[in-house]
């Protein structure tokens, strides 16, 4: 397929009432066709996976070709070199999501790059490098031990972050105290210290995650054991 071909695709798909939300709350120059997520997830493998494709679409500014050439890029053909190109047009927190759940946490090199970037000074990479602990709390070859320091350093800065790193700290928070009996343990007393937390999503009715309520739920309690 080729871009004409997506945009046209996009096109046959163009969500109004979408379309309007966007006006409502533009991004930089960019345009968008209205098209919620799990819509632009059937597209995608409509299109199917495309390193290539993926390359031409993502200079484009609008919001749903570049979720299109997330979705359809080969996570195992990507280098530091393009992440590193890309990460300055995901500051947009619903891309950033997606940034980080199909291509950051699945490239080889994620992990490394993730702890360099907690420590940047960028919002951007610092909010990437907490937003892929939601995910890589779930590899089962990395020990509980790792989580720690990280849960410190959220501890006594969570509260005082930029808005959206709040957030992506808030979520690791969650992810991580979600881990294991032992992570959970630790968690829990430090997301009742933190209190709740405020994030500014823009105009709509999105809220930062409850940790606590999430921590204590029957759910969580049952998985922990």
């Amino acid at each position: 397929m080729t871009k004409k071909e997506v945009y046209q695709l996009l096109q046959d798909y163009q969500n109004d009432r979408g379309m309007q939300h966007w006006a409502k709350n533009p991004f930089l120059d960019w345009t968008s066709f209205g098209i919620g997520l799990t819509q632009l997830k059937k597209i995608a493998k409509q299109i199917g996976k495309n390193h290539e494709l993926a390359l031409e679409l993502w200079p484009e500014k609008n919001f749903d070709i570049k979720n299109i050439s997330l979705l359809i890029e080969e996570p195992k053909k990507v280098d530091q070199s393009q992440i590193e190109a890309m990460v300055d047009d995901v500051s947009m927190w619903m891309l950033s999501h997606v940034f980080v759940q199909v291509l950051f946490s699945k490239v080889p090199f994620a992990k490394n790059l993730a702890e360099d970037w907690r420590q940047c000074h960028d919002d951007v990479k610092r909010r990437i490098g907490y937003s892929f602990l939601y995910y890589y709390v779930k590899d089962k070859k990395v020990l509980d031990t790792y989580f720690i320091p990280i849960l410190n350093v959220i501890a006594n800065n969570l509260q005082s972050e930029e808005n959206l790193v709040k957030d992506a700290m808030n979520n690791a928070l969650l992810a991580i105290g979600s881990r294991s009996k032992d992570l959970h343990r630790l968690t829990l007393p430090i997301a009742k210290s933190l209190g709740p937390v405020k994030v500014d999503y823009g105009d709509n009715s999105c809220q930062a995650v409850d940790v606590v309520k999430h921590l204590t739920s029957d759910r969580i309690l049952k998985k922990l054991g």
